[in-house]
């Protein structure tokens, strides 16, 4: 039956009993007469349809609106089973307490008497009915009323039994309740309807207390189960309530408040044990402290309650019992435990666990915060063994001699001094506890290994005593800005972490060029790493000049080094003729020997009669034995990322490699894991970063599996001095402008036909298999799927050569390239599938296009990259992107055409930068062509949403297959 909101309309609340639910309320809005009264005309109000009736309600409506429908049985049905189920079937089936599930009863129940009391609390000046029989919503008005009940509980001892019955006083009368249809809606705290009257109470009564006596007078409590009835309920009743005692005596208590804190040890989850051979225990064991709060007062000491009023102690004397009243400080007791959560304690339920070292962390910092506000700390007396809790320091000195840094250490507890060896091996070991001469048992606190671990790993090994290498003066530095340690360095040295601080060196007036500033920089770096024997990586983005600074750098070598000493330098194939030019146009008078090619001559003593051996990773692999009987001034790999798998063969060769100091050159020194950056950075200071486990347990898995911002600190700020990385953004002013566009296209009808046939066939199969063997085990039909799912993004020709119909992504290439071209652009255009620019070509080739081409089985790279930047009548240079990822100038470009994403954004840009690079005086416009709805837009998502690993260190990216999650793949093939 409707009500119209033209007309006068009242809104109403109406309470009626649910048979499984208990007391519920309805909301409903009634017509009213010409005399504003109530009709019979009514409907069901709710959230959804509230605010059709806003004229005639409140926000506070709003509010009870909510939560009425937050309790009614098809949102209860949703919220806690959420399968599809008729609501006779489910209080048949699920809830009821005789076939359904106890723990599910329990929590509905719970879950509605939270809501039925944030309900009640709420009525006030509300119309309020009991609903009829018929649904009748107005049947029987309800007063709520402002005014609270108070409750006596009568307790009458005679030498047979107890008497208990409680007396309510309303409106300063004793209220008739009982025998009088009154009923409890809630019980947490008690609502009571008598009559007319909707009551609630002081002091929040439990309705359990009250309900028995509904219909019965008294409760009788026999003598001989009175002593135990006395002190489970009693007391509690007691504590909280007023109660008249005839038969045993009630006295009230009033003393001082002193808060106590007790720490003991809980039992090992594993059971592993406690102390080795060496009186130690592993810092990864699972023990715990539990810190518990109790308050003594008087002779009396309670446990942790919630806003107590009184604690209530039982006496029995020879013929009866005495209730000792003790009134407690909540007010006082809830401050402490406020400031104690403010010390970082925070206690619920009046207690809370630790992990064993951040415990003693926290007792050792905070001992005379917990001495000025009172609190007393113990250890439990049921401990098997007793821990000092007293101070500790360590006090570390740390001097700069010749080639290392000298380590003294001072370490104490209490009155008892601990060697530095001792505490070296502990904190290697990652050990936690150690015995005291007088017993007690030390724990090393936790800030001690998170503040030195790095220190004590990399001491030198051989050294009698603690010494560090020179290349660790970061990690120096950053114990000295912590206070953590007193350091003697020189000064000069301490320039090394302040880049910008470090001195102008002069350039070579044999170098044949000018450096741009940046570019000077970068010089003298490499050359102030040389004062010390530093070794180093150059990580500029790709086309900012690394090897102009790098040959600068080398001339200047020439110059400076009495006896001429060669320098070799490995790259890839594909780089040796750009070197070997660039080497001709900038340091001419540095004689290069080009170690390459099937005929050279295998012997190590043809080097010293050159400044420059350039050689390619393929060859050193090979001829490692001639290359490493010779002692160089540098060793220099460029695209040093080629030896980022610490246990490929390569990297193992350049490691025998012997040299004065070494160089590594790249624009992407972490592709997929900070695996890649130990690699490199051990290669050009062997020790940097410790052992490969070392940085595993310590840098690698923190890092990428949980993210430890810490550890990223850490690592960045030991690896900072020695890696040297300008962005373009940091240049912009050498550079024109860089434009890029993202180019969405439609999938025409056939090919999404083609698509969506192989996407639904791919996804049963992966989220099957993820279902029955993980993700990990799925990652190789993951990759198999996307990747066909790509190819079809772009043409479905590359899966299926039968195909003949189109591609939206192609016509919106080929009309780019007409547009282009006829206005004079040259276009680079990169794909990862070589399937793909076959595609493209033929279009070009049908178009009578002239271009040029290089994929991996091109045999002259130079001669194509000669050909686009010289020829004019060039204008589209196909490029796979394996092939041409590294080692292109292709500067006369300025469109680039980015024809499906890649997995790596960082690759994308090394694309561009084949354009965007020194030399390139027009705007670069690039366009990454994009299907809507495939795979590829999904790709373009997570790429900016999800695979960022917080890269304070360089560019480091996770493998994007390792990284996604089920959600994500769920998501990529919806």
């Amino acid at each position: 039956m409707k009500v119209s909101t033209a007309l006068p309309f009242q809104l109403i609340y109406s309470l009626f009993q649910h048979e499984y639910l208990g007391y519920l309320f309805e909301s409903f809005v009634v017509q009213l007469d010409e005399n504003g009264k109530l009709t019979l005309q009514h409907q069901n109000i709710s959230s959804k349809n509230a605010r059709e009736f806003q004229q005639g309600i409140d926000e506070r409506d709003i509010k009870l609106i909510e939560l009425m429908d937050q309790i009614q049985q098809e949102y209860i049905i949703l919220k806690f089973y959420k399968k599809k189920i008729k609501p006779e079937q489910f209080f048949l089936k699920v809830f009821d307490q005789s076939n359904g599930d106890p723990l599910l009863q329990k929590a509905i129940l719970e879950y509605i008497e939270r809501k039925r009391s944030e309900i009640l609390s709420l009525l006030e000046d509300k119309m309020i009915f009991e609903m009829g029989r018929d649904g009748e919503p107005a049947w029987k008005n309800i007063v709520w009323q402002k005014e609270k009940a108070s409750v006596l509980f009568h307790f009458r001892r005679n030498e047979e039994n107890t008497h208990y019955f409680p007396t309510i006083k309303f409106n300063g009368s004793k209220l008739e309740w009982q025998y009088n249809n009154s009923y409890l809606i809630c019980n947490e705290p008690a609502w009571l309807v008598v009559g007319d009257q909707l009551i609630h109470f002081h002091k929040n009564v439990d309705g359990h207390k009250l309900k028995p006596f509904l219909n019965k007078k008294f409760i009788v409590v026999p003598r001989k189960v009175e002593e135990t009835y006395y002190q489970k309920f009693v007391t509690q009743l007691i504590s909280s309530f007023d109660v008249y005692a005839k038969g045993f005596k009630i006295h009230t208590q009033k003393f001082n408040l002193e808060p106590r804190l007790t720490f003991s040890e809980l039992a090992m989850v594993n059971h592993v044990e406690l102390f080795g051979s060496n009186g130690t225990t592993d810092a990864k064991d699972d023990h715990k402290i539990l810190f518990k709060i109790n308050w003594k007062y008087g002779p009396y000491q309670f446990d942790f309650e919630r806003s107590p009023l009184a604690s209530v102690e039982l006496q029995k004397t020879e013929d009866s019992y005495i209730f000792h009243k003790i009134y407690r400080q909540a007010k006082e007791e809830k401050e402490i435990i406020e400031k104690l959560g403010d010390l970082g304690l925070k206690l619920r339920e009046g207690r809370v666990t630790m992990k064993r070292g951040e415990a003693f962390d926290w007792m050792q910092s905070h001992r005379q915060a917990l001495s000025d506000i009172g609190i007393d700390l113990y250890q439990s007396e049921l401990d098997s063994k007793r821990y000092f809790v007293g101070e500790s320091m360590i006090d570390l000195e740390i001097n700069e001699g010749i080639d290392w840094f000298d380590i003294k250490a001072v370490i104490r507890f209490g009155d008892y001094e601990i060697s530095f060896e001792d505490l070296r091996h502990l904190i290697k070991a990652k050990k936690k506890e150690f015995q005291l001469p007088n017993g007690e048992i030390a724990v090393v606190p936790d800030a001690w290994f998170a503040d030195y671990s790095e220190l004590f790993a990399l001491l030198e090994p051989e050294a009698s005593h603690g010494r560090l290498k020179k290349h660790h003066l970061a990690l120096i530095q950053d114990l000295q800005n912590g206070n953590l340690a007193k350091v003697t360095m020189d000064r000069k040295l301490q320039k090394l972490q302040g880049f910008e601080e470090i001195e102008d060196y002069d350039v070579s007036p044999r170098f044949k060029g000018k450096l741009r500033p940046y570019q000077k920089a970068g010089y003298n770096w490499m050359r102030f790493l040389a004062d010390f024997s530093f070794g180093g990586c150059l990580a500029d983005d790709m086309g900012l000049g690394k090897t102009v600074q790098t040959l600068a750098m080398l001339q200047s070598r020439k110059d400076t080094l009495e006896a001429a000493v060669p320098s070799l330098l490995i790259m890839p194939t594909s780089l040796i003729y750009n070197w070997q030019l660039e080497a001709k146009k900038f340091t001419p008078s540095l004689r290069v020997l080009m170690y390459t090619g099937s005929n050279r001559l295998k012997q190590s003593s043809q080097f010293s009669k050159y400044d420059l051996v350039v050689t390619s990773y393929g060859i050193t692999r090979i001829d490692i034995e001639v290359l490493s009987s010779f002692y160089f001034d540098y060793v220099i790999l460029d695209e040093s990322q080629a030896i980022k798998n610490p246990e490929s063969n390569i990297s193992k060769a350049v490691r025998e490699l012997k040299s004065r100091q070494r160089l590594i050159l790249t624009g992407t020194p972490l592709e997929n894991s900070t695996l890649d950056l130990w690699s490199q950075l051990s290669f050009v200071n062997p020790g940097l970063l410790g052992t490969q486990k070392f940085f595993k347990n310590e840098f690698q898995i923190p890092i990428e599996k949980k993210q430890d911002l810490e550890k990223t600190r850490k690592l960045n700020l030991i690896a900072k001095p020695f890696i040297l990385r300008r962005q373009k953004s940091q240049v912009a002013k050498d550079l024109p402008e860089k434009i890029e566009q993202i180019k969405f296209s439609q999938m025409t009808l056939e090919q999404k036909k083609e698509y969506d046939q192989v996407k639904d066939d791919f996804r049963n199969r992966i989220l099957e298999t993820i279902e029955r063997s993980g993700i990990r085990k799925s990652q190789m039909l993951l990759l198999q799927g996307l990747t066909k799912l790509r190819q079809l993004a772009n043409h479905p020709s590359m899966v299926d050569e039968a195909y003949t119909g189109d591609s939206g992504k192609l016509e919106d290439i080929q009309y780019m390239i007409e547009s282009a071209v006829s206005k004079g652009h040259k276009i680079l255009i990169f794909s990862q599938f070589v399937k793909h620019l076959a595609i493209v070509k033929n279009f070009i080739e049908q178009r009578e296009l002239e271009y040029a081409y290089l994929d991996g089985s091109t045999k002259d790279r130079q001669s194509q990259v000669e050909l686009f930047q010289n020829n004019e009548e060039i204008k589209v240079f196909l490029i796979s992107l394996k092939a041409g990822g590294l080692g292109l100038n292709l500067t006369r470009a300025d469109y680039v055409f980015l024809l499906d994403p890649w997995w790596n954004p960082a690759i994308e840009a090394q694309a561009v930068d084949r354009a965007h690079r020194i030399g390139q005086k027009n705007t670069v416009f690039t366009y990454k062509f994009i299907t809507k709805d495939s795979v590829e837009e999904k790709i373009l998502a997570l790429q900016r949403n999800k695979l960022r690993l917080a890269s304070d260190l360089i560019t480091t990216e996770e493998s994007f297959i390792k990284k996604l999650s089920s959600e994500d793949i769920s998501e990529i093939l919806s």
